[in-house]
């Protein structure tokens, strides 16, 4: 994950997606939309790219499900969540994360499937899913690829 995310391994995203899609059928409905976790763009433009965006796009692609790579964004700029606690994590995400815009209805009545690339303390997603739901989508599942250990 950390080579994807940091080491520009843009290769391993079909498999990561492969496997994901075959692990989230479970959760799959038909109908459901697939969004990723939104960078703000000052991160995108650092990073070049956003992981969950590749991510997402390679679920959909196994599944046959709809797809909005910019459903979600991330207007507000904010720090890196490293080394803060889950409390400091939630605190700084909160009102983050809201529905793009363009995209005001798109959630409204669907189930949606946020996708991202680690979960540590589910700060991210926790946002993600608030403004989904703040937007009526009946119901949201989250998808990761890995997830960080209680003691990282």
């Amino acid at each position: 994950v950390l080579a994807l995310k940091h080491g520009d391994r843009q290769d391993l995203v079909r498999p990561a997606s492969a496997w994901m899609a075959r692990a989230a059928q479970p959760l799959l409905r038909p109908g459901m939309l697939i969004a990723p976790v939104p960078l703000h763009w000052v991160r995108m433009l650092s990073r070049r790219f956003n992981q969950a965006a590749l991510l997402a796009q390679g679920v959909a692609r196994e599944t046959g499900l709809d797809w909005c790579p910019n459903l979600l964004i991330r207007p507000r700029r904010t720090k890196s969540l490293g080394g803060l606690d889950r409390d400091a994590r939630h605190a700084t995400l909160d009102g983050a994360i809201r529905i793009h815009s363009r995209h005001p209805d798109r959630a409204r009545g669907r189930d949606i499937l946020i996708v991202d690339d680690v979960m540590t303390s589910g700060a991210t997603l926790s946002a993600a899913t608030r403004a989904c739901r703040a937007a009526g989508a009946r119901d949201v599942c989250i998808l990761t690829l890995a997830r960080v250990g209680k003691d990282a």
